[in-house]
């Protein structure tokens, strides 16, 4: 690959300087295409919650019926003990679907730690997609055994099913498909700060980052300045610390010093009228949990509510949590982990329902990957397939889409030890997203490329 001067700025913004304000070297250094015909009328966001280490899922949609739940619990016999009677039976949370009839005589819960997503579930707001992960065309067990059709690269690889969740390519892609949503949008005029189309609250994410698009970086109090600016009461003095950051008057000939320089001043610029923006809100009423990912959750609402003051009409945001690697103590640790993902995602709801976009803000869930379903004695190993969950206005809830598998060993999508082979794909799962926020048939082609390679209808379609 040809190591371009946009590409090695964006190596060395990113560890040099704000990675709040990349995208203005995208727009320096990527030349416009032609637009495609994406839909930007109105206001519209998806955001990514990613649960990283690999979220267990099967402990997020569990069996209910007994039958099932009795086949569970055995598998899971040496972990039960330590969840202090969360998963007995009579403290699961059970699932209304409304196409029940789907699974036949099988039913599904949430566990009790989950009451805030259940409740969204039961109100029609959230639906389960089950099954969902990476793959490059449909599979089963009996063609991953045989090895006759090509499957991902560095399956169960942390970084490398990070990354293929957010590109379609392990560890050393460059464009995620929210990234190319928002380019999709930005080629279209949804935004006139293009450099608030994609956000995140965690760093430089790969998911955010497309040809025209690059993540703003913010912090859960706001975007991030350059504190030296207001440490001194002498204005002359101020100023000139302007002028050291600011691009305007640099005349050196080399465009690399051009280019960082003039990153430095744009830096300023967006940051501290972005922060103006926030500290001119009123403030959302809506109580969210003092957790990482609930002040995650505050910081991104507090973005959207000011999406008047950025000109923007598309965004795509991204969001964090740790601590699902439940090699062990996985009935210890979990619990508290999936708590806190219901409570922040909960709130989050709510608040949009308050600024007025309950129904133009989608958030969804991923992961590395799923577990297993055998338990390693106190915890489970790297899995697939996974079960996620979509919230918002626009969701068509109180439903499981695709199939969720028994929980048993030997099914055709038990690739081993109930580490399951996806029947949905990321791509599958990401297509109604990009349709519901205004892509067209080549957009998603270009932003989802194994879509393809799945033939409809997609199990998915009709979430949005």
């Amino acid at each position: 690959m040809t190591l371009s001067r946009r590409h090695l700025l964006k190596g060395i913004g990113a560890g040099a300087l704000s990675a709040a304000t990349l995208t203005t070297l995208g727009n320096a250094m990527y030349g416009f295409q032609a637009a495609n015909a994406a839909e930007v009328t109105g206001y519209k966001a998806l955001v990514c919650i990613f649960l990283l280490g690999g979220c267990d899922t099967h402990d997020v949609l569990l069996p209910y019926d007994q039958s099932s739940y009795d086949s569970f619990r055995n598998i899971r016999s040496s972990m039960f003990g330590g969840y202090n009677g969360s998963r007995d039976r009579s403290q699961l949370l059970q699932l209304s679907p409304t196409n029940a009839s789907d699974f036949g005589g099988r039913q599904f819960a949430m566990p009790p730690e989950m009451s805030g997503l259940h409740g969204l579930f039961q109100s029609g707001d959230a639906a389960f997609v089950a099954n969902t992960g990476p793959l490059i065309q449909p599979l089963n067990r009996s063609q991953w055994q045989s090895g006759t059709v090509p499957v991902p690269k560095q399956l169960f690889s942390h970084n490398d099913q990070q990354s293929t969740w957010a590109a379609s390519a392990p560890e050393g892609a460059q464009y995620g498909w929210g990234g190319r949503f928002a380019d999709a949008s930005v080629l279209s005029g949804a935004n006139n700060n293009r450099e608030f189309s994609t956000i995140t609250t965690v760093g430089n994410e790969l998911f955010l980052t497309g040809q025209e698009v690059l993540p703003y970086q913010i912090g859960t109090n706001g975007a991030d300045e350059i504190d030296i600016l207001d440490d001194f009461s002498n204005s002359d003095i101020t100023n000139l610390l302007r002028r050291h950051f600011s691009a305007s008057d640099f005349n050196d000939s080399n465009l690399i010093e051009k280019d960082v320089a003039r990153i430095a001043d744009k830096s300023v610029v967006l940051n501290e009228a972005y922060n103006q923006a926030v500290a001119n809100l009123v403030p959302i009423s809506t109580q969210f949990p003092q957790s990482y990912l609930g002040s995650q959750m505050k910081a991104i609402a507090n973005a959207i509510a000011i999406r008047d003051s950025l000109s923007v009409r598309r965004q795509v945001f991204f969001a964090a949590i740790g601590g699902f690697d439940t090699h062990s103590t996985q009935a210890a640790d979990l619990p508290g982990h999936l708590s806190e993902v219901s409570a922040a995602i909960t709130a989050f709801h709510a608040a949009m329902k308050e600024l007025g976009v309950g129904n133009d803000v989608t958030t969804f869930t991923a992961s590395d990957f799923g577990r297993t379903l055998a338990a390693n004695g106190d915890g489970t190993d790297h899995g697939w397939g996974s079960h996620h969950i979509v919230v918002g206005g626009a969701v068509q809830g109180q439903r499981i889409y695709g199939d969720v598998p028994p929980a048993e060993f030997g099914h055709s999508q038990d690739a081993d030890s109930g580490r399951l082979i996806p029947t949905i794909s990321v791509e599958q799962y990401a297509e109604p997203m990009g349709r519901w926020f205004g892509l067209s048939d080549s957009d998603l082609a270009a932003a989802l490329p194994n879509l393809g390679n799945f033939t409809a209808p997609n199990p998915v379609q009709n979430i949005l």
